[in-house]
């Protein structure tokens, strides 16, 4: 039995998962491996670094900081979410990123990244979180719109959310077979169409297959929602999610307010606890 991990991803919303990652790591539940999206595989990171508080601390210690998330920022550097400041100054000399045990942690972690030209998902295995592998965990985390395409290892990137928002399938393809999702919507939630197709046309003329991806990531989304809790009403897998909106804004730079969508975080799995250990422990 393989015990994996998806992260939805979601911006803001995912101090949701930082809390419930918290109560994780304070409680001793481990995986064999764990993906995430976007903000999913950037502060899902933590979770394999063993790093309990690092994504609320930083979190609230930068969100008024122009170089973390700005339009200035988006101006300036074309990045909504500054590119050297998130992922080379922030783990490298501000809050500094646990390198030695993110490495020898056996837990497998990848992110989803979503190709360009082909407007298809691309997942990637994060090994050692060098400058390369944060690289693609950026290029998983760029919102369409408000980030450059990400150019490496001959791809060209952007948001995993586009084309695969919860790849629970993905992991069940590598053999993943026990499976806890945490998803940062309430279980009634149902995408609607992108508001801004219009201009994304426009600002990604250039690549038609992403574009095409967009048009149908709400129907796509939904699809992996009900697949994900008729599994849980199977008893398949185990979703963690907010029993209703989190009410929290993609780029919220109130500190109160990401505090309390982490604290809503741990809430969650604190009263879940029993039950998550007695699905990850079934087989055993």
């Amino acid at each position: 039995m393989k015990k994996g991990l998806i992260l939805e991803g979601g911006a803001m919303r995912g101090m949701f998962t930082s809390g419930v990652l918290d109560v994780f790591l304070e409680n001793g539940i481990e995986f064999d491996g764990a993906i995430g999206v976007s903000a999913g595989a950037t502060f899902g990171c933590n979770f394999k670094s063993r790093q309990i508080g690092r994504a609320i601390r930083y979190n609230k210690r930068f969100c008024h900081e122009w170089r973390y998330c700005s339009v200035r920022s988006l101006i300036f550097t074309g990045d909504l979410y500054g590119a050297d400041f998130c992922y080379n100054r922030l783990p490298n000399e501000l809050d500094i990123f646990d390198l030695e045990t993110y490495r020898k942690n056996p837990t497998e972690f990848y992110c989803v990244a979503s190709d360009c030209v082909t407007g298809e998902p691309v997942y990637k295995k994060l090994e050692t979180c060098d400058a390369n592998d944060l690289t693609w965990m950026r290029a998983s985390a760029s919102m369409p719109l408000a980030s450059r395409v990400v150019e490496i290892d001959g791809y060209k990137l952007l948001d995993g959310g586009m084309t695969d928002s919860i790849p629970l399938k993905y992991f069940e393809s590598i053999g993943y077979n026990r499976n806890v999702v945490i998803l940062t919507q309430p279980r009634e939630f149902q995408k609607k169409p992108a508001s801004l197709m219009g201009l994304m046309k426009i600002m990604l003329k250039k690549y038609p297959k992403l574009v095409d991806a967009m048009k149908r990531r709400h129907v796509v989304y939904n699809e992996e929602t009900a697949d994900v809790f008729a599994k849980a009403d199977r008893g398949e897998v185990f979703v963690i999610c907010p029993k209703e909106s989190l009410g929290i804004s993609r780029t919220e730079n109130n500190p109160d307010e990401l505090q309390r969508v982490y604290d809503e975080g741990r809430r969650t799995a604190l009263e879940l606890l029993p039950e998550i250990k007695e699905f990850l422990n079934a087989d055993n």
